[in-house]
């Protein structure tokens, strides 16, 4: 069977003419790269000091398989067919501005709740600079001083203006995430109102902020309770109370960062992925997350080793270590799809008319492809096979002319009820 793409200039300069109508293949995505051909052509040499290279040509052949077979390497290949790496730098650059608006105003909103329990102001510290870290400290060493979230208002006019844009600019953050995770799983953009989105994306945002308030306050109790348990045991004040405040620390940090992913992945960006893909994609991206903020203090001295950048150390490991969440996002996201795709599990949502529409593009494909074969056939033909070469080039016309009239009804537009144009009979 001869490749329709190949047989497109013959079938032209058979028939005389230029087919404009023509329907060009859709490029195909995701596709998995194949082993390289410098095994085929070892294989196939004649010459002795090439066909030497056989035996291992052969075993990296198997080994490069089974490579690409492998669920990782379709992650990291699915990421990076739908430009991950740019969809990373683009949400972590706007989670730049995002952050510094989401503190300032969720601190703004619960100081006075805060401002009479220090323990839950400081457990809210905590969890924010284990989530970005350097974001929050004291006498210089973070971004944003303590002093200055305790003093937050958003009383007044310039407050309430201030609020707002600071709103919107966070807002706007999970915006461009969930166009990121809908690029890798090969969807188009949410068909809805943009107004309607941004209200969504709003109560998301308090629904984040109340879940850190929560998390915060299971995270003092859960110490307190620590404390008081080792206390009747005579360890109150060792290294268990430490140890063991820094692991439910730990064990509440995996909790918020499963909850959002969870809800990023479904909610933001209103995709149905089954509860169990969702779990175990979820889950990866969680334990990945908290590693990294276990690990971020070398992030940020990283930046400040090189002395033109020292005096914008805090931002620049800010900027690298949003990215590397943003890749962290988009790779758990890539985790899932390429799970669903195994299962043959179809997340995407049309309506009937565009699940018509999709059949009828399929249907007209279809048709274009056994027409490219059968003019390529009926230019190699000779002798007899002429006579069949001819009948299944008319038969391919005519099914391509009866896919444009069904279109055609259904579309509401003119219908062609006449006979296959002349030039599409010609031989």
């Amino acid at each position: 069977m001869t490749s329709p793409r190949a047989s497109t200039k013959d079938a032209t300069d058979a028939d005389g003419h230029d087919d404009d109508e023509r329907t060009p293949l859709p490029r195909r995505t995701l596709q998995q790269t194949p082993p390289p051909l410098v095994f085929q052509w070892i294989q196939r040499s004649e010459n002795p000091l090439v066909r030497r290279l056989a035996p291992p040509a052969a075993r990296a052949e198997r080994a490069t398989t089974w490579v690409m077979r492998l669920k990782p390497y379709r992650v990291v290949q699915r990421y990076l067919d739908m430009d991950g790496n740019l969809l990373a730098a683009g949400i972590s650059f706007q989670a730049v501005f995002a952050v510094f608006a989401a503190v300032y105003v969720g601190f703004a909103i619960t100081g006075i709740w805060l401002g009479n329990n220090a323990e839950v102001f400081q457990a809210l510290v905590e969890i924010i600079n284990r989530a970005v870290p350097g974001l929050i400290g004291r006498d210089g060493e973070g971004i944003i001083a303590e002093e200055q979230l305790s003093s937050a208002s958003l009383l007044g006019w310039t407050g309430v203006i201030a609020a707002v844009g600071l709103i919107w600019t966070a807002i706007g953050w999970l915006y461009y995430t969930r166009q990121a995770v809908r690029s890798i799983f090969a969807l188009p953009k949410v068909a809805a109102s943009f107004f309607l989105l941004k209200v969504v994306d709003l109560v998301l945002a308090l629904a984040f902020g109340v879940l850190l308030l929560v998390s915060a306050t299971l995270s003092v109790a859960s110490t307190q309770a620590l404390s008081w348990l080792l206390s009747l045991v005579g360890l109150d004040g060792t290294f268990w109370l430490t140890a063991g405040s820094r692991m439910v620390g730990l064990v509440v940090a995996v909790v918020v960062n499963l909850v959002t992913l969870g809800a990023m992945y479904r909610v933001l960006s209103r995709i149905r992925i089954p509860w169990r893909n969702l779990f175990g994609g979820a889950l990866l991206g969680s334990l990945v997350l908290s590693l990294l903020s276990v690990a971020s203090s070398a992030v940020i001295a990283g930046a400040s080793r090189n002395p033109l950048l020292a005096t914008f150390a805090v931002f620049i490991g800010l900027m690298l270590w949003f990215n590397l969440v943003s890749r962290v996002i988009l790779l758990s996201a890539s985790w899932i799809a390429v799970g669903l795709e195994d299962q043959g599990v179809n997340v995407r949502t049309t309506t009937p008319e565009e699940q018509a529409a999709e059949e009828a593009a399929a249907r007209r494909l279809l048709a274009e492809v056994e027409l490219r074969e059968a003019r390529d056939a009926r230019r190699r033909a000779k002798g007899p096979a002429v006579w069949f070469a001819r009948r299944r080039l008319h038969r391919a016309e005519e099914a391509v002319a009866e896919v444009d009239r069904q279109q055609g009804a259904g579309s509401g537009g003119p219908v062609t009820d006449g006979p296959v144009p002349p030039h599409r009979r010609r031989s």
